[in-house]
């Protein structure tokens, strides 16, 4: 655990780890030490991919590329807030936000990304934002790193449900073995992934997940 206002936190193992999301930026001394903890070297983190633009996301980013090393890889639709911090979220969570350059800006819908450990995939998936990503790999199960599904689609901030209701569809076809979400935990098996995701996208679909849903930024 790090700080409450953190999101999930993932890391992809191996010679040169890749960490998915760094939180809110209060924590990262905690992360840092959570990466020693389970094996690995924080020096060799070779990236950080950042699933949308949001400060509960990109907090550390700043001091990961700084004092790391880490490469920072975003879609390109959400580099400008990264870099320039306008809509992030911050003042939402009083909190202080350092721009951070993207040293890798994902322009496809789907692009591969190489890390120690074998390849990942990286999806486009407009809707919470409009540079909103989601990654997958296959290691015996497939296990996709989703992170904010649940939303919100507020579309004061910036969401566009329509669009998030084409991207949840894809995720839901991906038929991910095990989902990695951005705020409440892992699931698993494939049954209560698709149930999941499936979850929010009727939601959408009903109307029952814009300007009313009270979820997590």
């Amino acid at each position: 655990m790090t700080d409450p206002y953190d999101c999930c936190v993932y890391l992809l193992g191996g010679p040169q780890p890749v960490v998915i999301d760094c939180g809110a930026g209060a924590s990262f001394d905690q992360l840092v030490a959570n990466i020693r903890e389970v094996g690995f070297d924080p020096e060799k983190v070779a990236a950080v991919i950042v699933t949308h633009a949001h400060i509960d996301h990109i907090g550390s980013l700043y001091q990961f590329r700084s004092k790391l090393g880490a490469r920072i890889v975003a879609h390109e639709r959400d580099a400008a807030a990264i870099e320039l911090g306008k809509g992030v979220g911050a003042d939402l969570y009083g909190m202080d936000y350092r721009p951070c350059p993207v040293d890798i800006k994902l322009k496809g819908s789907e692009e591969d990304f190489a890390w120690s450990g074998g390849h990942l995939k990286i999806v486009h998936i407009p809707g919470h934002t409009p540079g909103s990503v989601a990654a997958y790999v296959d290691l015996g199960k497939r296990v996709l790193f989703g992170q904010d599904i649940h939303g919100p689609y507020y579309t004061r901030w910036g969401a566009d449900p329509k669009q998030a209701v084409v991207s949840l569809q894809r995720l839901v076809e991906l038929r991910a073995d095990i989902l990695c979400e951005g705020h409440f935990g892992i699931y698993q098996p494939a049954s209560q992934v698709e149930t999941y995701i499936k979850g929010f996208l009727n939601g959408l679909r009903q109307g029952d997940m814009d300007e009313d849903f009270q979820g997590v930024y």
